[in-house]
């Protein structure tokens, strides 16, 4: 089962929420993580399960930047406003920044969204290349 990560700024919730409801049986099947209001909205606009966890500016995109990093998520869909200034811009950046170093799909709109939910190879097993970062974590363990 896959697990997804849905974020969005305020001012892309509902986007992001009409996105999800339009694509409602492809979330039926998979584990949810969110993060605050963000989750709440899903939750009960798909009648699912959703972990809720912090608000981003109150951790909350640290939370999913850390189960990127524990190879807990599959995938982000992070609907963010680019016209808008964010207090946790660098929260924002760090967690991006940790799904491409786990090589994870992002998708930050819904264009990206559409091409990943209707790609061939989401629907099959895909198995993603994990990097292996052993070299780079045991460095200073050489003697």
């Amino acid at each position: 089962m896959k697990t997804i990560a849905l974020v969005a700024h305020d001012g892309k919730k509902q986007a992001l929420l009409q996105w999800v409801c339009a694509h409602k049986s492809f979330f039926a099947d998979k584990n949810l993580v969110a993060t605050g209001t963000t989750g709440k909205l899903i939750a009960e606009a798909l009648q699912q399960h959703v972990q809720c966890l912090a608000s981003g500016p109150l951790g909350g995109d640290q939370q999913i930047g850390a189960m990127i990093a524990e190879q807990k998520i599959d995938w982000l869909v992070f609907f963010w406003d680019p016209l808008s200034s964010q207090p946790h811009d660098p929260d924002v950046k760090a967690l991006i920044r940790l799904a491409v170093v786990w090589n994870i799909p992002v998708a930050c709109n819904q264009a990206t969204a559409d091409f990943i939910i209707h790609s061939s190879l989401y629907q099959q097993d895909y198995k993603r290349d994990v990097p292996d970062f052993s070299v780079y974590q045991s460095r200073l363990d050489k003697k």
